[in-house]
């Protein structure tokens, strides 16, 4: 106990210590942006704020982690899902914090439990769930978009209607609408202000979020410049297809929501009884971290997230 307190305590404190040097350069990047944003002269920048930069030990850090992410060719794939999570952190800096959590974790789990294997599973675990977060928040704000999508297209007919040409209703569009539409079609705007054509804007956005019904729109807009006809008719055709299609997909939600809630719990049940067992009687567990057991425990956690990935297939109907 005495040797795990020690390792707990720096576990922590280094967590702190990335955290804090990352919330201080975040908050530094934001007041750079804002004096910016003033006209000319309204604002004095202070030289020490040009000058200062990042802790030297901890940037030499973060470069040091990305360039081994960009030999792996992971770099530019976690840029692009931190950028869409709108998570403000350089994917080196999301590593280091991951790391930081794996190890808090494995020093927590190594103090409450006293067993190696569950510590390394917990150096491990850490990092996973800080990754699937990201990934929740993209999906996350990917259906939030999509839902979004078919009312901003008919608030963008309904503008073409009133006679405002296309960039236009865009912004006005953007003024009635909720984050996560109004934040993308903003930055589509800030992009056509800078010099860039609309559909160049419009693509990247695309891109960026990876939304099927998003790329169809932007494609039937290229059609529609190619050959002409009202526009504000196709946007509202679209926007009520999708709202059908969104009809399906609830539908089909519904009904699949049994089957996966039952991968869920198969998937959780044996976790939960294992903690449960190692909190009431800790020996009865004991022949299970000895010799063959880690192996028997590998296998078991395995065969069970593979019933669990099959279960959760078998309830995944695309619309």
């Amino acid at each position: 106990m005495t040797t795990l307190l020690p390792a707990l305590a720096a576990g922590a404190g280094l967590s702190l210590l990335v955290v804090g040097f990352l919330i201080k350069f975040r908050e530094r990047d934001e007041e750079l942006m804002r004096i910016l944003d003033l006209p000319s002269g309204e604002h004095d920048v202070p030289p020490e704020v040009i000058a200062e930069g990042n802790s030297a030990l901890l940037e030499s850090g973060v470069q040091l982690v990305q360039g081994a992410l960009e030999r792996m060719k992971m770099q530019s794939r976690l840029a692009e899902e931190l950028e869409r999570s709108r998570v403000p952190l350089r994917p080196g800096e999301f590593v280091i914090v991951a790391a930081v959590s794996g190890i808090l974790g494995w020093a927590v789990a190594l103090l409450l439990t006293g067993r190696p294997v569950i510590a390394v599973v917990a150096l491990f675990a850490m990092p996973f769930l800080a990754w699937r977060v990201i990934l929740h928040k993209v999906a996350k704000r990917r259906t939030a978009f999509e839902r979004q999508l078919p009312e901003a297209l008919s608030l963008i007919a309904g503008s073409l209607e009133a006679g405002h040409t296309f960039l236009k209703a865009i912004e006005m569009m953007v003024e009635e609408s909720e984050a996560p539409m109004s934040e993308e079609f903003e930055r589509v705007l800030s992009e056509t202000r800078l010099g860039d054509p609309l559909m160049d804007a419009l693509d990247r956005m695309s891109i960026r979020l990876g939304i099927p019904d998003l790329a169809w729109v932007i494609q039937a807009l290229r059609i529609q410049q190619s050959v002409g006809g009202r526009l504000a008719e196709l946007l509202t055709t679209l926007a009520e297809f999708m709202r059908q299609r969104e009809e399906i997909r609830r539908e089909v939600k519904v009904l699949t929501a049994e089957g996966r809630l039952s991968g869920n719990i198969l998937g959780a049940l044996p976790l939960f009884f294992m903690l449960i067992m190692q909190l009431m009687n800790p020996d009865w567990m004991k022949p299970m971290f000895r010799g063959w057991g880690p192996a028997v425990l590998g296998a078991a956690g395995l065969s069970v997230a593979i019933g669990v990935g099959i279960i959760r297939k078998m309830a995944r109907v695309d619309v």
